[in-house]
């Protein structure tokens, strides 16, 4: 045969540069795409990074431990005017006052100690100043007890000015009940102790006399209708027994309803003075340990809860709680013990928890009740601390100590309320009958003890997330399972995008419906409700029986992949008669009320609860995992099922065996992104329940969870106030469990593909 020439495949130049042209065309944009896929992930964790970092910045001051930095020290101001009996200082913390012996308030700039005036007040001349009191150091009221069995009351005040040169602070001396001194004791005995507070125009007075007998003197100031400048004074005067108790000291508090008598021993007599004329004695009961007396007592802001220090250094707060019979006990609540010398003075916070406590080895304790946390504890002086003052603003304290000394010291202490106990475990709050979990952030009362327990909030978010999950979980699953597995095609066209298309709905539209609208239905129909919940998937499973037994011929009019079609008005049926039906079980089963049979055996009921809170977040959350696990079971490769039919199994025992084993990534991952959406789900939960945030797991309370609550307080929260940084720390908590879920899914998720990937 003749050799033939072998052919060429000649390709001309032009041609070859269009491949290369192509070819490079083609790599810069697998290069691109490369490099734009990994700066979008790196992009994803740098957001991540910044908003987490953000939170920590914000939450970080919560933590700071607080400090005093010394701002002044001076021999005491004008020490002619007599020993000091009491120290205050104004808002600002630029003046002091200095109440002495003499009679005479010396006010001085408390940095400096520059006196810039020393006023006598008006105690009559034959008598001596015997005791003294200050009522709420708010109000600034101080009153002094004398040897003629009366008492001259006075309030230090204070006028800002100002100026071109800036503002000026002019000191005054004010007598609410004029500048004579009013009798206490008709029988003229002196006054030894002595107590005052002051509400509107009425005063009380509480004294202990030279012969130990404790008197109650009421003043009440009536106006006259003619004429304001023009009042009537009521004065009501009583005594109570006190069994020879050594006094320690007298104590009222703000609302002048209670009466501590306190003695030396330890011992504290409780009295109920909320009727002037017959006062009661509730309780006494020793405070101290039997080794131990009372050196100091005072109470904190509000006028509710006893401070009492000892001289072992030892600080017990005590205040009155309800007991089973309705009586009101003085209760031990908490305990301090960081300082070990006997306490000397105590000063409380104006509007806070807190409490300044002072010993005789020159320490001072800085403390906050409710977060029973002690804040600091270190000395500012080497001679025994005497007298103690706390500016208005907690920010400064002022300090006279043995030796004549001032100390002026500023103080840094911006978050108090903020501790592990008071965020995470129970706290014994004021007037509460037993320690709990409370979040209550504001009130209009100037007595309110913040409480900021994220416990609630945390049970609120997964109690929200548990019941949402239990209704979307078995919906979403088993309809990805039969949609991608057994629907026909053509019907699954329509479902699918259907299903999707959901997802696209505002969770404030479902929230508004589930609020106004499903939770009044369900709270009218509850017994049909219930009824529906058993009869529905029973119902199905009786229907698909008999439909399986049903001669061929008729099974047959539905095809093939198209019996959730012929289900729908089957289940439309089955609700219908479950609704109406439930007036009927509710009349046979509970005397046709429900609500009160659940009332009867303390049960509550909420309109808007963890019922309505399921179905609605449920609602939201399962297109989002349809579409995800129905996507996993539909990309199973088509050869593993074939192959498993081939071997003779069935198509349940291949859907079971191996469809569900090779898309179990996908359906776990379809749980965990539908978990992390109801964790982080905001609306929903602020219109569809109570929004309470109590800790009950019943589905028929509401709850208040992280995110609702954030998106509730931080418009009203005041920039980097306690409150504010709180609600940024719920905001981390949200952060940091979504994070660890998320992580903890993908890890399990990358086993189960790495296992399941030899299918």
């Amino acid at each position: 045969m003749p050799n033939r020439p072998a052919s060429v495949s000649i390709v001309s130049a032009p041609g070859r540069r269009k491949g290369a042209a192509l070819w490079r065309w083609r790599n810069a944009k697998d290069v691109s795409a490369r490099h734009a896929m990994r700066l979008g992930g790196i992009s994803v964790i740098v957001a991540l990074l910044l908003i987490f970092f953000y939170l920590l910045y914000v939450v970080f001051p919560l933590f700071v431990p607080a400090s005093i930095k010394r701002a002044g020290g001076y021999a005491v101001p004008a020490p002619e005017a007599g020993r000091t009996l009491h120290l205050a200082i104004e808002e600002q913390s630029r003046i002091a006052v200095r109440i002495t012996d003499s009679g005479r308030a010396v006010f001085f700039d408390a940095s400096s100690g520059n006196v810039i005036s020393n006023v006598a007040l008006p105690v009559p001349g034959g008598v001596r100043i015997t005791s003294f009191a200050a009522g709420d150091p708010a109000g600034r009221l101080f009153a002094f007890g004398l040897s003629d069995g009366t008492a001259l009351v006075a309030r230090h005040d204070y006028r800002t000015v100002y100026a071109d040169t800036g503002s000026t602070i002019l000191p005054d001396i004010d007598y609410p009940l004029g500048d004579k001194p009013v009798v206490v004791d008709d029988r003229r005995r002196a006054l030894v102790h002595l107590a005052i507070e002051e509400a509107g125009d009425e005063t009380t007075l509480a004294a202990a006399t030279s012969d130990n007998d404790v008197l109650l003197n009421h003043i009440s100031r009536e106006k006259s209708f003619l004429d304001e400048d023009e009042a009537t004074i009521k004065r009501t005067l009583a005594s109570v027994s006190v069994e020879q108790m050594k006094i320690r000291a007298l104590l009222l508090t703000e609302e002048q309803n209670t009466l501590y008598v306190v003695g030396e021993k330890g011992g504290v007599a409780y009295f109920d003075i909320r009727d002037k004329q017959l006062p009661q004695l509730l309780q006494r009961i020793n405070v101290t340990a039997e080794s131990a007396r009372t050196t100091s007592v005072s109470m904190l802001a509000g006028g509710i809860s006893l401070v009492i220090g000892d001289s072992s250094g030892r600080l017990n707060q005590w205040f009155p709680v309800r007991d089973e019979r309705n009586s009101r006990a003085l209760t031990f609540i908490r305990e301090f013990h960081d300082q070990r010398s006997p306490i000397s003075a105590i000063a409380a916070e104006h509007g806070r928890k807190g409490f300044i406590a002072a010993d005789q080895s020159g320490r001072i304790g800085l403390y906050h009740a409710t977060a029973h946390r002690t804040l600091l504890v270190e000395r500012i002086g080497e001679q025994a601390i005497e007298t103690l003052a706390m500016a208005p603003r907690g920010n400064a304290l002022l300090a006279e100590d043995q030796a004549g000394q001032i100390l002026f010291w500023r103080i840094h202490n911006e978050h108090p309320e903020a501790s592990w106990s008071a965020l995470w475990q129970k706290v014994w709050y004021e007037s509460y009958e037993k320690p709990d979990y409370i979040w209550q952030s504001s009130s209009a009362s100037n007595d309110f003890e913040p409480k900021f327990s994220l416990t609630p909030l945390t049970f609120g978010t997964i109690k929200a997330a548990f019941y949402a999950m239990i209704f979307a979980i078995p919906l979403a699953l088993l309809g990805a399972i039969y949609t991608a597995y057994f629907m026909a095609p053509r019907m699954r066209q329509y479902v699918k995008p259907g299903i999707e298309i959901m997802e696209a709905l505002p969770t404030v539209i479902l929230g508004f419906l589930a609020g106004l609208w499903l939770a009044p239905f369900i709270e009218t129909h509850l017994p049909g409700f219930f009824l529906a919940l058993i009869a529905l998937p029973t119902g199905v499973l009786v229907f698909a029986y008999c439909w399986s037994r049903l001669p061929p011929g008729i099974a047959g009019w539905i095809p093939d992949g198209w019996h959730a079609a012929g289900l729908i008005p089957v289940l439309c049926a089955i609700a219908w008669l479950s609704f109406s039906g439930g007036p009927v079980i509710e009349q046979a089963l509970f005397g046709g009320d429900l609500h009160g049979w659940l009332t009867a055996r303390g049960i509550g009921f909420d309109q808007r609860n963890s019922l309505v809170v399921g179905l609605a977040m449920g609602f939201a959350v399962v297109p989002m995992m349809f579409s995800i696990a129905e996507d996993a079971v539909f990309s199973v490769p088509g050869h593993l099922t074939r192959g498993s039919l081939a071997l003779g199994a069935t198509p349940w025992q291949t859907l079971v065996r191996v469809v569900l084993l090779t898309a179990s990534p996908g359906i776990f991952s379809a749980i965990m992104i539908g978990l992390g959406r109801a964790v982080g789900e905001t609306m929903i939960v602020l219109m569809a329940t109570g929004n309470t945030p109590v800790m009950d797991m019943s589905f028929f309370a509401g709850m208040r969870t992280l995110s609702a609550n954030i998106a509730v307080e931080m418009p009203e929260a005041e920039v980097s106030s306690t409150h504010y940084r709180i609600l940024f720390l719920a905001a981390l908590v949200l952060f940091l469990f979504t994070f660890l879920v998320n992580t903890l899914a993908e890890i399990v998720r990358q086993r189960l593909r790495k296992k399941y990937s030899s299918l």
